[in-house]
């Protein structure tokens, strides 16, 4: 574990219009904060914003947080990451990966939902054998191929080797939540970005981070342990008298997700709430998200749910609930605010407008 919390800014995606708040990230870089981290779901992409905010910094961690899996091929991936990295310099990228989920990879991308844990193995495989350049990259995957050899092929691909000659030690961060991810992002990645991490969490999900350890010490004969792995979780922070508001500004986003982000048999995030100890409060919330009564949905989203995952109410109840996420196990935290004196306030309480 890092001997100060590392602190990073979340991006996000846009809403209707796009929009990268510089300042703020300016501002971030400014505080000592560690990375910057852009997302995707169906609207823009985590690749663009993340080049424009390479050229307006110096020194942050540029983090997709993350991108689809679904949404690019694995020398896409490769290709799309090397390239900001050779523009921004010093190491700076880094490149997070999430399956998203049936809902929006069979229905937004048109592509299979296969089998998630082994595409995402195949997936690092190739980016990482492409980062090389060992050798022209050939691949023969259950999900993946290079050359291509499926239906409608020509025959005529032949493997290749990267013109671009690209940083080979580019971290791989994986968003994972499910035990059989967990593990292999214990296993395979330079970092997590987890899904449904709290303090506390760790009594959960430490079992499976080591027998990842344990898997990728039998596979490359090198010992690998908690210390290895950049552990990097978001949360909302606001500085705020009213506590209920601040928890009903964050209800539509868990009910979406908790109860509308899937199928009523597999959504990932329904699975979380159940996994964190609120399984009568998740069967709600989907039972009345998907029966269209999604104010009724949002309202049965729990408060102490909420205040699990964030850090919310006056400074010195943020002063006193950080205390917890401390002793969690997370080596980063990626806040997600929209209040500068909330930026500033995590930058004291980390210690990283002390130098990085």
């Amino acid at each position: 574990m890092a001997d100060r919390m590392k602190l990073g800014l979340s991006v996000g995606y846009s809403g209707a219009s796009m929009r990268v708040p510089i300042d703020e990230i300016r501002q971030a870089e400014a505080l000592g904060y560690d990375s910057i981290w852009t997302a995707e779901a169906y609207g823009s992409d985590a690749f663009s914003p993340l080049a424009y905010i390479a050229a307006q910094t110096d020194r942050i961690r540029l983090g997709t947080g993350v991108i689809q899996l679904a949404a690019r091929t694995p020398a896409n991936a490769a290709m799309t990451a090397a390239t900001i990295d050779a523009m921004a310099g010093d190491d700076r990228v880094i490149l997070g990966i999430g399956v998203s989920g049936p809902q929006i990879v069979e229905g937004w991308y048109g592509q299979p939902w296969g089998r998630p844990n082994r595409r995402i193995r195949e997936y690092c495989d190739i980016i990482r054998a492409i980062w090389r350049r060992e050798e022209p990259v050939a691949y023969e995957g259950r999900e993946f191929q290079l050359p291509y050899q499926g239906e409608g092929t020509l025959g005529l691909g032949k493997p290749l080797k990267s013109i671009l000659h690209m940083n080979p030690n580019l971290p791989i961060w994986l968003g994972t939540g499910t035990e059989a991810n967990v593990k292999l992002t214990a296993e395979i990645a330079d970092g997590w970005l987890p899904l449904g991490f709290v303090p506390g969490g760790m009594k959960t999900f430490e079992p499976w981070l080591s027998t990842g350890f344990e898997r990728a010490q039998k596979r490359t004969g090198e010992a690998k342990s908690l210390k290895d792995l950049e552990i990097q979780v978001a949360l909302p922070v606001m500085i705020t008298d009213d506590i209920g508001e601040a928890f009903r500004q964050m209800k539509p986003n868990v009910a979406l997700y908790v109860g509308g982000m899937g199928h009523r048999d597999k959504n990932f995030h329904n699975d979380m709430m159940v996994r964190r100890g609120y399984p009568d409060a998740a069967k709600t919330i989907q039972e009345l998200y998907l029966d269209g009564r999604k104010g009724e949905a949002m309202e049965a989203v729990p408060d102490e749910y909420l205040d699990e995952q964030s850090l919310v109410g006056p400074v010195e109840r943020i002063r006193e609930r950080y205390k917890a996420w401390e002793d969690s196990g997370a080596t980063g935290l990626t806040v997600r605010t929209s209040q500068s004196e909330a930026m500033e306030l995590m930058a004291e309480l980390t210690g990283a407008n002390r130098g990085s």
